[in-house]
Protein backbone atom coordinates (compact mmCIF):
# COMPACT_ATOMS: atom_id res chain seq x y z
CA UNK A 1 0.00 0.00 0.00
CA UNK A 2 2.78 2.41 0.91
CA UNK A 3 4.50 1.60 -2.38
CA UNK A 4 1.32 2.34 -4.36
CA UNK A 5 0.89 5.64 -2.55
CA UNK A 6 4.55 6.53 -3.13
CA UNK A 7 4.26 5.88 -6.87
CA UNK A 8 1.07 7.93 -7.05
CA UNK A 9 2.77 10.73 -5.10
CA UNK A 10 5.58 10.89 -7.67
CA UNK A 11 3.02 11.36 -10.44
CA UNK A 12 1.26 14.06 -8.39
CA UNK A 13 4.55 15.84 -7.70
CA UNK A 14 5.41 15.81 -11.39
CA UNK A 15 1.97 17.20 -12.20
CA UNK A 16 1.80 19.96 -9.60
CA UNK A 17 4.87 20.06 -7.40
CA UNK A 18 4.73 20.46 -3.64
CA UNK A 19 1.96 23.04 -3.77
CA UNK A 20 -0.35 20.94 -5.92
CA UNK A 21 0.04 17.71 -3.98
CA UNK A 22 -2.53 16.64 -1.42
CA UNK A 23 -2.80 13.32 0.35
CA UNK A 24 -6.37 13.10 -0.99
CA UNK A 25 -5.20 13.51 -4.60
CA UNK A 26 -2.50 10.90 -4.09
CA UNK A 27 -5.05 8.52 -2.60
CA UNK A 28 -7.37 9.02 -5.57
CA UNK A 29 -4.53 8.44 -8.03
CA UNK A 30 -3.55 5.27 -6.13
CA UNK A 31 -7.16 4.08 -6.09
CA UNK A 32 -7.49 4.02 -2.31
CA UNK A 33 -9.68 5.85 0.18
CA UNK A 34 -8.21 9.04 1.68
CA UNK A 35 -8.58 7.53 5.15
CA UNK A 36 -6.34 4.68 4.07
CA UNK A 37 -3.67 7.11 2.86
CA UNK A 38 -3.88 9.08 6.11
CA UNK A 39 -3.36 5.82 8.01
CA UNK A 40 0.15 5.73 6.56
CA UNK A 41 0.95 9.43 6.15
CA UNK A 42 0.01 12.17 8.58
CA UNK A 43 0.64 14.96 6.07
CA UNK A 44 1.75 15.66 2.53
CA UNK A 45 5.21 16.55 3.85
CA UNK A 46 5.41 13.15 5.52
CA UNK A 47 4.39 11.49 2.24
CA UNK A 48 6.91 13.46 0.15
CA UNK A 49 9.70 12.83 2.66
CA UNK A 50 8.93 9.09 2.56
CA UNK A 51 9.05 9.11 -1.25
CA UNK A 52 12.39 10.91 -1.14
CA UNK A 53 13.75 8.44 1.44
CA UNK A 54 12.63 5.48 -0.67
CA UNK A 55 14.45 6.93 -3.66
CA UNK A 56 17.63 7.46 -1.64
CA UNK A 57 17.45 4.00 -0.07
CA UNK A 58 17.20 2.46 -3.56
CA UNK A 59 20.43 4.11 -4.74
CA UNK A 60 23.37 1.79 -5.39
CA UNK A 61 26.32 1.72 -3.03
CA UNK A 62 28.94 4.21 -4.18
CA UNK A 63 32.14 2.85 -5.61
CA UNK A 64 34.95 4.57 -3.77
CA UNK A 65 38.49 4.31 -5.09
CA UNK A 66 40.71 5.04 -2.08
CA UNK A 67 43.63 5.80 -4.43
CA UNK A 68 41.85 8.95 -5.63
CA UNK A 69 41.96 12.39 -4.02
CA UNK A 70 39.45 12.92 -1.19
CA UNK A 71 37.45 15.51 -3.14
CA UNK A 72 37.00 13.02 -6.00
CA UNK A 73 35.97 10.34 -3.51
CA UNK A 74 33.38 12.71 -2.01
CA UNK A 75 32.00 13.45 -5.46
CA UNK A 76 31.79 9.71 -6.18
CA UNK A 77 30.08 9.05 -2.85
CA UNK A 78 27.36 11.58 -3.64
CA UNK A 79 27.16 11.00 -7.40
CA UNK A 80 23.99 8.91 -7.38
CA UNK A 81 22.26 11.17 -4.85
CA UNK A 82 23.00 14.32 -6.82
CA UNK A 83 22.06 12.56 -10.07
CA UNK A 84 18.71 11.65 -8.49
CA UNK A 85 18.11 15.28 -7.57
CA UNK A 86 19.10 16.49 -11.03
CA UNK A 87 16.97 13.90 -12.84
CA UNK A 88 13.84 14.55 -10.78
CA UNK A 89 13.82 18.30 -10.09
CA UNK A 90 10.14 18.38 -9.12
CA UNK A 91 10.73 15.68 -6.49
CA UNK A 92 13.91 17.41 -5.35
CA UNK A 93 12.15 20.77 -4.94
CA UNK A 94 9.16 19.20 -3.17
CA UNK A 95 11.51 17.24 -0.93
CA UNK A 96 13.46 20.34 0.00
CA UNK A 97 10.27 21.94 1.27
CA UNK A 98 8.91 18.76 2.87
CA UNK A 99 12.12 17.85 4.67
CA UNK A 100 12.09 21.17 6.52
CA UNK A 101 8.64 20.57 8.01
CA UNK A 102 8.24 20.47 11.79
CA UNK A 103 6.18 17.26 11.53
CA UNK A 104 7.69 14.60 13.87
CA UNK A 105 7.18 11.93 11.19
CA UNK A 106 9.24 14.04 8.81
CA UNK A 107 11.93 14.56 11.44
CA UNK A 108 12.34 10.79 11.70
CA UNK A 109 12.82 10.54 7.92
CA UNK A 110 15.07 13.62 7.85
CA UNK A 111 17.30 11.90 10.41
CA UNK A 112 17.52 8.78 8.20
CA UNK A 113 18.36 10.87 5.12
CA UNK A 114 21.01 12.77 7.06
CA UNK A 115 22.48 9.53 8.39
CA UNK A 116 22.70 8.10 4.85
CA UNK A 117 24.46 11.21 3.54
CA UNK A 118 26.84 11.07 6.49
CA UNK A 119 27.50 7.36 5.88
CA UNK A 120 28.37 8.04 2.26
CA UNK A 121 30.68 10.90 3.21
CA UNK A 122 32.38 8.80 5.90
CA UNK A 123 32.99 6.06 3.34
CA UNK A 124 34.60 8.59 1.01
CA UNK A 125 36.75 10.26 3.64
CA UNK A 126 37.83 7.24 5.63
CA UNK A 127 39.10 7.73 9.16
CA UNK A 128 41.80 10.23 8.32
CA UNK A 129 39.99 13.51 7.98
CA UNK A 130 38.18 14.04 11.26
CA UNK A 131 34.81 15.10 12.54
CA UNK A 132 35.15 18.79 11.64
CA UNK A 133 35.64 18.13 7.94
CA UNK A 134 32.83 15.59 7.90
CA UNK A 135 30.49 18.08 9.60
CA UNK A 136 31.54 20.85 7.20
CA UNK A 137 30.77 18.59 4.22
CA UNK A 138 27.39 17.65 5.68
CA UNK A 139 26.60 21.35 6.04
CA UNK A 140 27.77 21.97 2.47
CA UNK A 141 25.51 19.22 1.12
CA UNK A 142 22.50 20.46 3.11
CA UNK A 143 23.15 24.06 2.10
CA UNK A 144 23.58 23.15 -1.55
CA UNK A 145 20.32 21.20 -1.51
CA UNK A 146 18.47 24.13 0.07
CA UNK A 147 19.98 26.61 -2.41
CA UNK A 148 18.97 24.37 -5.30
CA UNK A 149 15.49 24.02 -3.80
CA UNK A 150 15.21 27.81 -3.70
CA UNK A 151 16.24 28.02 -7.36
CA UNK A 152 19.63 29.66 -6.69
CA UNK A 153 21.62 26.66 -7.89
CA UNK A 154 20.84 23.98 -10.44
CA UNK A 155 20.59 20.46 -9.05
CA UNK A 156 22.86 19.37 -11.91
CA UNK A 157 25.59 21.64 -10.48
CA UNK A 158 25.59 19.98 -7.04
CA UNK A 159 28.30 17.37 -7.72
CA UNK A 160 30.89 19.91 -8.87
CA UNK A 161 30.00 22.44 -6.17
CA UNK A 162 30.24 19.89 -3.36
CA UNK A 163 33.48 18.48 -4.80
CA UNK A 164 34.84 22.02 -4.84
CA UNK A 165 33.99 22.47 -1.16
CA UNK A 166 35.64 19.12 -0.39
CA UNK A 167 38.74 20.21 -2.30
CA UNK A 168 38.96 23.42 -0.27
CA UNK A 169 38.49 21.61 3.02
CA UNK A 170 40.93 18.84 2.18
CA UNK A 171 43.62 20.88 0.44
CA UNK A 172 47.01 19.39 1.19
CA UNK A 173 45.66 16.02 2.36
Amino acid sequence: MVGRLALAAIDEIRAGGHEGLTVRNVAARAGVAPATAYTYFASKDHLIAEVFWRRIRALPEPRIDKRRAASIRVKAALKDLTALLASEPELAAASTTAMLAADPDVKHIRDRVGAEIRRRLEAALGDDDGEQILTALELAVAGAMIRAGMGHLAYADLPERIAGVAELLLRGR
